[in-house]
């Protein structure tokens, strides 16, 4: 099999499993036979899991950033890549070679209030062409990248990350400035009532400073960024079709991480995470989350709620969430809406979010 065609039979392998019915998203409802499981009460181990896992079937390194230009512009980046295996591992990557069953995926966007840019790369596995190693963390594909270097301020890490497409593109210096946050119970989040479950964690404390490229101007911007460290082998139920997921940064230095995973019958299963300004985490229970869609919008032939109504009455938190962009559509072999969102309400506060399976 050429190059060329085996790109082409991944990408179609990536459509079909987004269209099959009762695969869910992209078919991460598919069953992973052979796969390690999501078990609870597995300790996260630092830096370790920053690295690859091949004996889970999918994961991901995900970076959002809210930035604002020094003309008072608000502009959005993210930076994903996925890595997903059609069989676990049975030999080391440096074995593998051009046999490897790994697959990889990156994603870079950058939004502001009137436009959308979005770029997608795919490559093999065991070559080199993309991975991650945990010390000194780096993942790649291709000419994207995200680093560590070796500048750190005090004992927290920084990092460089890179990206570029088709009349955008960005490098932004990132700095920790707080702990990492497990969700779920220790880092195990469940996902279904059926019991489906990811290891997750998050690092929402990052400073971000750099430049982008929109139509050919070149900004300085400054702001904040969150990273979603995941990994699973079945992260959905097989009757669940997409999620809504939101993270929010309060003007009070708290932080919420939330999502909704919707089944066949547009029922939701909701979690979260609260945390505080100093990183101590609350789990959020499904009942004590209320979300729910206020306004759609006609996308890439697709109806997509764009502003949505939030509650959580342990936290008195009750807002009105709306896009930045409602087009921020990602035209990507797995198609889905992402891009920088503000809150209003009983708090103030900006973010993202995504919403799948639409």
């Amino acid at each position: 099999m050429t190059i060329k065609s085996l790109f082409l039979a991944l990408i179609a392998s990536f459509v079909m499993a987004t269209t099959a019915v009762g695969q869910g998203f992209a078919g991460l409802g598919d069953k992973a036979e052979g796969f390690e499981k999501v078990v609870p009460e597995r300790a996260i181990q630092f830096p370790k899991d920053f690295g690859t896992h091949p004996n889970f079937r999918i994961e991901w390194w995900y970076v959002t950033a809210n930035l604002t230009a020094e003309d008072g512009r608000h502009f959005g980046a993210q930076w994903t890549l996925f890595r997903q295996a059609t069989q676990p591992a049975t030999e080391t990557p440096a074995q593998n070679h051009w046999s490897t069953s790994e697959f990889w995926m990156g994603h870079a966007a950058v939004t502001s209030a009137e436009q959308h840019f979005s770029a997608e790369k795919i490559a093999r596995g065991g070559i080199g062409q993309a991975g991650a190693k945990h010390e000194p963390f780096e993942a790649w594909i291709d000419d994207w990248n995200f680093a560590e270097m070796q500048v750190k301020t005090g004992s927290q890490p920084a990092y460089q990350i890179n990206a570029w497409g088709d009349n955008f593109g960005y490098t932004l210096d990132v700095v920790s400035t707080g702990p990492i946050v497990l969700h779920g119970d220790a880092g195990y989040s469940v996902k279904s009532d059926a019991g489906q479950a990811s290891y997750y964690f998050s690092n929402p404390f990052l400073k971000v400073s750099g430049t982008i490229n929109v139509d050919g101007e070149r900004l300085q911007v400054s702001g904040n960024a969150w990273l979603d460290r995941e990994w699973s082998s079945q992260p959905l139920a097989s009757d669940q079709k997409g999620w809504d997921w939101f993270s929010l940064r309060f003007e009070t230095g708290e932080k919420l991480m939330l999502f909704g995973l919707r089944n066949n019958s547009n029922q939701s299963f909701k979690s979260g995470t609260w945390i505080t300004h100093d990183g101590q985490t609350e789990k959020l229970a499904g009942p004590l989350i209320e979300l729910q869609p206020t306004r759609f919008a006609d996308i890439a032939g697709r109806r997509v709620p764009v502003k949505w109504s939030v509650k959580i009455p342990s936290k008195n938190i009750a807002i009105t969430i709306g896009a930045l962009n409602d087009n921020s559509w990602m035209t990507t072999s797995i198609s889905y809406w992402e891009g920088p969102v503000t809150a209003t309400g009983s708090h103030k506060a900006i973010g993202y979010l995504e919403m799948t399976g639409y």
